[in-house]
């Protein structure tokens, strides 16, 4: 879920083509979820093929990077690496949660009630080390770059984007921003409507573009109090002080300072949790090389193996095909 920044930060909404020839570093786990978690049946059942393997996160990374493709955009996904231990605590309470969520979606199927038993389910959406295989040589597949980050693998793209070699980081957390990245987009692979939860009410979806330098100029802070701010309202490595959220956390950083100038203020191991954030593991042996798509192979793995539409499969390798061909010719002109 990340650190809940959003009522502090500067959100644009903008037009996908405003991001046309930028390369952008997509948190694949986050972006996985979401795939997971909203390409479902009415009654909350993610897509499965005949052999009742889930294919809810190749739909995801098929189509909707196609479309990122096909607006000028060079993707690189980013996939976690070994979890911080302080994270364990995290992980553990989302496990007990989706457990609990899958328990309640099916007892809502039994008395049919689909729209609880959508929400319920993607609560209940996790991700295995199966899906990551899969997904990993699907975009080998595609001809879109990925990299395995040692750690988070937010961490390491924002590391890629304070570099240089990426314009942005795709995530729906905020954490990007503590880590250091320049610009963070969110919305980018699920733009359209959206119900929202408990109404019925959809609304469209935009793509959002949030500035850390904006963020931090609008409240007058630093990057490193920003991680203060954070680790007072609760991240995912530490719990946070329980009625400290975000505007509190503003005021009192801002009028201390720093967490050790707070008065009567006891938070376990917050040097720690500024650490994660501001020296990350991260690595910079990486390569980012788009290729053309193999479309015999991405039939016979789409298709043959996991029971898609082969008309459909063809037209989106179609876009991965204009993609490669639009930067291969730019290449010709590009003489070093």
């Amino acid at each position: 879920m990340g650190v809940d920044l959003k009522p502090l930060a500067d959100i644009r909404k903008i037009d996908m083509q405003e991001l046309k020839g930028s390369i952008v570093a997509v948190d694949a786990f986050n972006t996985l979820h979401q795939f997971l978690s909203i390409i479902r049946q009415r009654d909350g059942t993610p897509l499965k093929d005949s052999m009742g393997r889930v294919t809810s996160h190749l739909s995801g990374i098929l189509y909707r990077t196609a479309n990122l493709v096909e607006n000028g955009i060079k993707p690189v996904y980013v996939f976690d690496g070994k979890p911080h231990p302080l994270k364990m605590h995290t992980i553990q309470r989302r496990n007990e949660i989706r457990k609990e969520a899958e328990k309640e979606w099916k007892e809502a199927v039994k008395r049919g009630d689909m729209e609880e038993a959508f929400k319920k389910a993607q609560r209940s959406s996790r991700i295995n080390e199966e899906i990551v295989k899969e997904a990993k040589a699907l975009l080998g597949i595609l001809g879109i770059p990925y990299i395995q980050a040692p750690g988070e693998g937010e961490a390491q793209a924002a590391y890629m984007a304070s570099r240089g070699d990426v314009d942005a980081v795709a995530s729906q957390d905020f954490d990007s921003l503590l880590f250091g990245s320049p610009v963070l987009v969110r919305n980018l692979a699920v733009t359209g409507k959206r119900k929202l939860p408990d109404k019925h009410i959809w609304v469209n979806v935009h793509v959002e573009k949030i500035e850390l330098g904006r963020l931090l100029e609008t409240h007058g802070i630093t990057r490193e109090q920003l991680v203060d701010i954070a680790i007072l309202i609760g991240t995912d490595f530490n719990e946070g002080i329980k009625g400290i959220g975000p505007k509190k956390a503003l005021v009192l950083i801002k009028k201390y300072g720093k967490i050790e100038n707070i008065p009567e203020l006891a938070i376990e191991g917050y040097d720690e949790v500024r650490k994660i954030f501001l020296e990350p593991d991260v690595t910079g042996d990486y390569t980012m090389e788009w290729k053309e798509v193999d479309e015999e192979e991405l039939i016979k793995f789409m298709c043959d193996e996991h029971d898609f539409s082969v008309d459909r499969v063809r037209h989106a390798a179609e876009k991965y095909r204009k993609f490669a061909k639009s930067f291969k010719q730019k290449n010709l002109f590009d003489f070093g």
